[in-house]
């Protein structure tokens, strides 16, 4: 499929962070935010992203003036090619809004969802083309990470699937076919243990939010960003590979190390970690630190690249 109009509905933290990247590959852009003031915050998430935008190259015809704000869903949706809600995570809010939206869109349209863990099934019950719905949810900043997992209902028909992943290749992205419906998906699955542990860490007095954060950035985290959780075991087992670690680490997994039961989220531990976190950031402004952010994220990704040039390595 070309997609020339992108539609957005909802310009919240991730809304935005999709019509960032859009404007950025050549698109027109029609967005849609029932908040007040959301079309001035959209323009000023945008403009704060286009430094790193522009680090990372920008399509032909980019432009932050092809984006369109406009009064309805209707209006929104009418001539778009491609469809990304990005709406609160409520079922019940979703689902009126996609029987809405897929009644106003093209017939041929792509619908999506920005959710990151509701099941396609569920909200797009009463979607008029079920069958041209898919969840395609990203990370953020949207505009510059470019994992996004990519899933459908029980009636989305595998077209559509490759169609979107297609489209999403397209502005950058590196789109993951998640093979089942399952809360929560992929990667949130695997961060959620990693936050219920850090909130552990922090309840009893383990360790600071900063303390928690630096053995990530330091650490594991470093080798995330090129090897993931697997391959990096895999060194971890010298020669042997993988089934030599897993018999040498496999017995601690039945060591009691982990508590992946959620703390009781008490006024404590929330003012534990909004002290903490108040400490990292310094009294820094979030737009400050966004751009420090996206300052890192673009370095990380030239650094890797780079090294995986130099030895012939391809995802």
């Amino acid at each position: 499929m070309q997609v020339k109009t992108f539609a957005a509905l909802g310009a919240g933290v991730i809304g935005s962070g999709w019509v960032a990247r859009a404007l950025a590959h050549g698109l027109d852009v029609i967005a849609w935010d029932p908040a007040p003031g959301a079309e001035q915050q959209l323009r000023a998430n945008v403009a704060n992203a286009w430094p790193a935008l522009e680090r990372v190259g920008l399509a032909k015809g980019a432009a932050q003036e092809r984006l369109r704000v406009v009064a309805s869903v209707e209006e929104c949706v009418a001539d778009a090619d491609f469809i990304q809600e990005s709406a609160p995570e409520r079922e019940d809010l979703k689902l009126t809004l996609h029987e809405r939206v897929s009644r106003a869109a093209k017939p041929e349209a792509i619908i999506a969802s920005s959710t990151s863990g509701l099941l396609p099934s569920d909200f797009y019950a009463n979607a008029v083309h079920p069958e041209r719905c898919v969840v395609g949810h990203p990370f953020n900043p949207v505009y510059l990470l470019p994992l996004v997992e990519v899933l459908g209902g029980e009636r989305t028909s595998g077209e559509t699937i490759d169609a979107a992943m297609s489209f999403y290749a397209s502005i950058g992205m590196r789109p993951l076919r998640v093979r089942k419906e399952v809360p929560g998906f992929i990667a949130d699955r695997l961060l959620e243990a990693l936050w219920r542990e850090a909130l552990h860490l922090v309840n009893e007095g383990v360790a600071t939010t900063g303390e928690i954060d630096d053995a990530i950035r330091y650490g594991a985290g470093i080798r995330w960003s090129f090897m993931g959780t697997f391959l990096t075991y895999t060194l971890a087992g010298g020669e042997a590979g993988m089934r030599h670690f897993m018999q040498q680490f496999g017995p601690a997994l039945e060591l009691p190390w982990t508590k992946l039961v959620a703390p009781e989220l008490t006024d404590q531990l929330i003012d534990r970690v909004v002290e903490g976190t108040s400490r990292q950031t310094a009294g820094r402004s979030v737009k400050e630190l966004e751009r420090y952010r996206d300052d890192c994220i673009t370095s990380v990704i030239e650094a890797v690249g780079a090294a995986k040039a130099r030895h012939g390595i391809e995802d």
